[in-house]
């Protein structure tokens, strides 16, 4: 499997010592695990987005993103998940990583410092060209959409 670096910086690093790394946690994983850099528990509320600290910024080479998607288990155990899912990170972004996240649950849900909140996937990216034409090229499925792949039964 290819390995492209990521420049990585804590932001306080004396802040941060007791945090791990976002890191893989299998052999074959797609993303990496992010923990919280909360300092006090941050309770979100039914219905409730919060934007979660992770202490840390990434320097992604050009042509890539991060990807910021939920862990499956909160969000099916919980109903904590991404409030932009996929959430993306630009090559050009510097600042600190911070997730949001919504509690779509029924109960309120605690965040302590250093649980894993969410997973960080890295992508190629390519950028769209646009030209300006009079007219599209048909297609049998024409304008359908949401949910129309246009077969008829």
């Amino acid at each position: 499997m290819e390995q492209i670096e990521v420049q990585f910086a804590w932001l306080e690093p004396q802040a941060t010592g007791d945090l791990e790394l976002p890191r893989y946690h299998s052999e074959l994983a797609s993303g990496m695990d992010v923990a919280a850099a909360v300092l006090e528990p941050v309770v979100i509320a039914p219905g409730e987005i919060r934007l979660i600290a992770t202490g840390f910024a990434v320097a992604l080479p050009p042509g890539f993103e991060l990807q910021v998607r939920p862990r499956s288990g909160m969000a099916t155990r919980h109903g904590i998940t991404v409030v932009n899912a996929p959430g993306t990170i630009d090559a050009d972004y510097r600042g600190e990583i911070r997730i949001g996240l919504v509690n779509l649950g029924r109960e309120r849900f605690t965040i302590h410092r250093g649980d894993r909140i969410a997973q960080l996937v890295l992508a190629p990216v390519c950028q769209a060209r646009l030209r300006l034409v009079a007219g599209l090229a048909q297609t049998d499925r024409g304008s359908g959409g949401f949910g129309h792949t246009g077969i008829k039964s």
